[in-house]
């Protein structure tokens, strides 16, 4: 392991017992698109970890791992996961609340255990998967299968779509 992250992540993914990378990042980098365009890691191998909430109270969060390349189906798929009639981002004021991280580090590891932990059965097809680690400064390298440790994770069939059109 090389670097640190936020004990709590180091708990979380050193309990998995699965192997890891650290890899360092200038936080103005840390958005993944902006990320893999400065170190050279192809997009479809990062996971983008997003926090949702529900418009109406009570408010209900989930979070939610899709490859880079896709885009989250917030209003299909997610919607009907958590039985919500409304849904949105979370903001970055609930992200933080409710994970103790920001955007752009938000990982799955080391979530509240009332929170579910959606991620797309795409990723399980990956050989490795770039996460977030808890703050912008690093990512973390790991095995896809880590999704099967994660306490409250599920596996969604559908959970985004691509971003690229065929035409």
């Amino acid at each position: 392991m090389q670097g640190a992250l936020p004990k709590k992540i180091a708990e979380a993914i050193d309990y998995f017992g699965i192997s890891y990378e650290i890899l360092p990042c200038d936080p103005e980098f840390a958005d993944t698109s902006d990320f893999c365009a400065k170190y050279g890691f192809p997009i479809t191998h990062c996971g983008n970890t997003i926090v949702v909430a529900s418009k109406r109270e009570p408010v209900q969060y989930a979070t939610c791992t899709v490859q880079g390349s896709d885009r989250l189906d917030v209003n299909k798929t997610v919607r009907k996961l958590m039985g919500v009639s409304r849904l949105s981002f979370a903001s970055k004021e609930q992200t933080a609340g409710l994970t103790g991280m920001v955007i752009g580090g938000v990982t799955p590891l080391a979530l509240p255990d009332t929170v579910p932990v959606y991620f797309d059965q795409k990723l399980m097809d990956l050989d490795y998967i770039i996460l977030g680690s808890g703050d912008r400064s690093s990512k973390i390298m790991t095995s896809p299968t880590i999704f099967n440790q994660i306490p409250n994770s599920i596996m969604v069939a559908g959970l985004s779509n691509s971003k690229r059109q065929e035409i």
